[in-house]
């Protein structure tokens, strides 16, 4: 068995396991490995190779089972209570053996200076048994259980790709002192001119425009509620991009448009006067990054996370956030009403940086410096306050 050994001067590798559901992990990850040193390789662990933009030379996807979706050959009736130290860990999942194996294996032969996890609190904590320091993604949500203390608390590094005008109040000095905050990490948030993309979407250039972004990592949005904001506001023209759950009772008015998916959602922001969209991580981004007046609607996820997203974009005036869709006429005005009224541009794009990847890289590089140095300097934490001044 060959095993890697570290020398002064050579770059070692750095792991990378990515969450295959929606696009945002995948998308984060294919932008910070290229803007890290060509020098320095990189091996992705994912369920998926399909959901990756373009990746330089260097970088390789080394292919695992799903560590949540059954295949049919799991063979204990699992009976036991889960510990909470953990979030997913069924027992007699072969797929789950397989996956912690391979990317164990790679920690023996590697020898790597680093492992990033977004995201699994069992995977950040399989590298810190197997002694390499890893860099946990921190995204919002309830997260102060055991499992994700367990993978904060251990990680060398903390990535939250939103930013620091974004922190929750709950993420405390300890978490804070480690964190790189990288709001607009690996969206492209380039528009084309308003004008230019309303003529190719076969849009009046002076009617109004609502545009409804339904994301991919869940059901996406019913669509009797979008009927029901249509007909609230008869003379705006309503689009939809994305997921949408089709209601057998919805009467959809003929100023609803559903245009599925599409390759980018670039034209269809460029042209909307006003976008309700849910709190998904590249979502959010985009529309910051546009600074357009938005209705910001939490979708179901784990740990209640866009939920907790909407209360901080709300926080810091950057969207106007609801509960759940309107169910009303009357509460469909109130909203787009607010995110109107409330719409202030140059707030939300502060929130996205350009050199986000860049300065992410650079930060890893440093991290890997500090790790493997015999006399590492003191990280210095980034406060609530400092945070809300840049904005």
């Amino acid at each position: 068995m060959n095993i890697t050994v570290r020398t002064p001067g050579t770059a070692a590798p750095i792991g990378y396991f990515v969450h295959h559901q929606g696009r945002g992990h995948a998308e984060r990850c294919a932008a910070i490995v290229n803007a890290l040193p060509p020098q320095r390789p990189v091996t992705i662990f994912c369920a998926r190779d399909d959901i990756f933009p373009p990746l330089r030379s260097g970088v390789e996807i080394r292919l695992i089972p799903s560590l949540f979706e059954a295949t049919g050959d799991e063979a204990v009736t699992d009976f036991t209570a889960q510990p909470d130290t953990l979030h997913c860990a069924p027992l007699g999942w072969p797929g789950i053996r397989t996956a912690m194996a391979t990317m164990a294996q790679w920690f023996m032969t590697a020898n790597p200076a680093l492992m990033i996890c977004d995201v699994s609190a069992e995977v950040a904590q399989l590298a810190r048994i197997c002694s390499v320091p890893h860099v946990k993604v921190l995204q919002h949500g309830t997260r102060t259980d055991p499992a994700h203390r367990a993978a904060y608390d251990g990680a060398a590094g903390l990535l939250v790709p939103s930013a620091a005008s974004l922190a929750q109040d709950d993420w405390d000095a300890s978490m804070r002192a480690k964190t790189h905050f990288a709001g607009g990490l690996g969206v492209a948030t380039a528009l084309p001119a308003r004008a230019a993309a309303r003529a190719r979407m076969r849009l009046a250039p002076d009617r109004d425009v609502v545009l409804v972004l339904s994301g991919g990592g869940g059901t996406g949005f019913p669509s009797a509620p979008l009927a029901v904001g249509a007909r609230a506001l008869p003379d705006s023209q309503w689009l939809t991009v994305g997921q949408i759950a089709r209601d057998w009772h919805a009467t959809e008015p003929a100023n609803l448009r559903h245009d599925g998916w599409v390759d980018g959602t670039g034209d269809h922001i460029a042209a909307a006067d006003c976008i309700v969209a849910s709190t998904g991580n590249t979502t959010c981004q985009q529309i910051l990054a546009a600074g357009k007046p938005w209705v910001a609607v939490p979708e179901w996820r784990y740990f209640d996370e866009q939920v907790e997203k909407a209360r901080v974009l709300h926080r810091a005036g950057v969207a106007h956030a609801v509960p759940g869709l309107p169910s009303s006429v009357q509460q469909w005005r109130a909203a787009i009403r607010a995110a109107r009224d409330g719409h202030d541009p140059a707030r939300q794009q502060a929130c996205t940086d350009p050199d986000a990847a860049a300065t992410t890289a650079d930060w890893l590089e440093s991290l890997i410096a500090r790790l493997w140095s015999r006399d590492p300097a003191p990280l210095q934490p980034i406060s609530h306050a400092d945070a809300l001044a840049d904005i």
